[in-house]
């Protein structure tokens, strides 16, 4: 028996955590969550919630990035972990056929009709990765279209798709690929008559900024696609698994079926890390076309039980507490009530999304005392009356929220989609005490405003 003690461990040196992240993790991490007053200590979690040492509790309106789609600990997850560790399975032996992968990719086809294999890897990049060879590999082309202001991943063959040069920049040389407006049908049309090109990949709502696309274009763009043989990739790392109230995004809109779809994030369970890339078999078996092909592409830690079993237990729970329908209820209950709030204050802008992927953006005000402000945000760096909005939402309201990209005045709200009508209201309510303030034209918050501009002059 060894003397490690986990418990005993996180006790005595818990504390450290800040210190320990900064000397020998990202040091920027932590240097931004003193800067901003995100520096909370949260001792645990449950559902939708947080709490810090003080038993205060702190709603979670970011889900882990949507990681955490059941919320965290969720019962029937936990207890399906418990049971795979318990059973000790012969586990990534490399030369046999477990039955969880097999399951779970059953049970994930269930939810489509037209797909019929599936690659287990383990996250989301690692989807897009697969997604991005397979294609090229199946059509025999080499560029792939994607659409500006995209996020697939941050490796080095999903950073080639993606539309932020902040992420790209300093990284090059990268895959020769291709963007495209999201719904500019033409740029696509133009693209694909150069004969080279193997797929576009696009988020049925885009993260950055919560833009869906624009009606019919899916629908429309995989017509353009199939015609020029070219294949359509949905991108449903964030959007899938009943995050915008259908079970993936793209089948709001009817008709559209892609050729390769891929998903992650919520299908953790929020414990371990699972990607699956869901594929048409004429695609699949082109790429696996003989036995020394086997493990052309392949994941080491991919389809391990431990994962497996939790994308079980996730598919379980969202089937037996109708997880899709309450995203799809909640989030439209959410989104009507913020979107009523338009008229009443001139900073905000827009409200939009689909289920429980939520964007709030913020404009250019009328009234000159605010418009001053707003301009002298601006000029300092697009952005900073979101994070205005996001600090004062956490520190007086404990709701975690986050801004929604670099350089956006766009709040994404994409919390577990457990929640309900006591979570809108709290959030509602707090929401507005937050945009009242604001409106004043004066106080705390602004003077918030003026440290951030200060810290963005200063960089660094």
């Amino acid at each position: 028996m060894t003397g490690f003690d986990l418990t005993k461990l996180l006790a005595e040196r818990g504390s450290e955590r800040y210190d320990l992240h900064a000397k020998y993790i990202n040091h920027q991490l932590p240097r931004m969550l003193h800067t901003i007053g995100f520096d909370k200590v949260y001792e645990r979690a449950e559902g939708a919630y947080f709490w810090d040492a003080d038993g205060q509790d702190y709603l979670d309106m970011l889900a882990g990035f949507g990681v955490m789609g059941l919320g965290r600990h969720h019962p029937v997850v936990r207890q399906a972990l418990h049971d795979v560790l318990d059973a000790r399975l012969a586990d990534l032996t490399r030369f046999d056929c477990q039955p969880l992968p097999g399951l779970l990719a059953e049970k994930l086809l269930t939810h489509t009709a037209h797909l019929d294999r599936v690659f287990f890897g383990n996250s989301g990049t690692e989807a897009v990765e697969t997604a991005l060879k397979f294609a090229r590999y199946a059509t025999g082309r080499p560029r792939v279209l994607y659409c500006a202001h995209a996020f697939h991943g941050l490796t080095t063959g999903s950073l080639s798709v993606n539309g932020e040069n902040g992420f790209r920049d300093g990284f090059a040389p990268l895959l020769p690929d291709t963007a495209v407006e999201l719904g500019d049908l033409a740029a696509l049309e133009h693209e694909l008559r150069r004969g080279d090109v193997a797929a576009l990949i696009v988020e049925p709502i885009q993260g950055k900024g919560v833009h869906p696309t624009p009606p019919g274009y899916l629908r429309a763009a995989q017509e353009l696609l199939h015609r020029h043989k070219a294949l359509l990739i949905a991108d449903e790392v964030q959007t899938g698994l009943g995050r915008t109230g259908d079970f993936f995004a793209y089948q709001h809109e009817d008709g559209v079926e892609p050729d390769l779809v891929c998903v992650a994030k919520a299908l953790s369970g929020g414990y371990v890390p699972v990607g699956a890339t869901l594929g048409k078999d004429w695609i699949f078996k082109k790429v696996y076309s003989s036995m020394d092909r086997v493990l052309v592409h392949s994941a080491s830690f991919g389809s391990n039980a431990q994962a497996m079993a939790a994308g079980l237990a996730v598919l379980a729970v969202m089937e037996d507490e109708e997880i899709v329908a309450n995203a799809r209820h909640t989030g439209d209950l959410l989104r009507t009530r913020l979107a009523a709030l338009t008229d009443r204050y001139e900073l905000l802008h827009d409200v939009r999304g689909r289920g429980l992927m939520i964007g709030i953006e913020f404009g250019r005000p009328r009234s000159l005392k605010l418009r001053g402000h707003w301009t002298m945000l601006q000029a300092a760096r697009k952005g900073l009356f979101a994070q205005m909005v996001v600090v004062p939402l956490l520190q007086r309201h404990r709701i975690l929220t986050q801004v929604s990209g670099d350089h956006l005045e766009v709040i994404k709200l994409i919390p577990p989609l457990t929640i309900g009508e006591k979570e809108v209201d709290r959030f509602v309510n707090a929401f507005t005490e937050v945009m009242d303030d604001a409106h004043r034209g004066g106080g705390l918050m602004w003077d918030f405003g003026r440290t951030l501009v200060k810290q963005a002059l200063q960089g660094g």
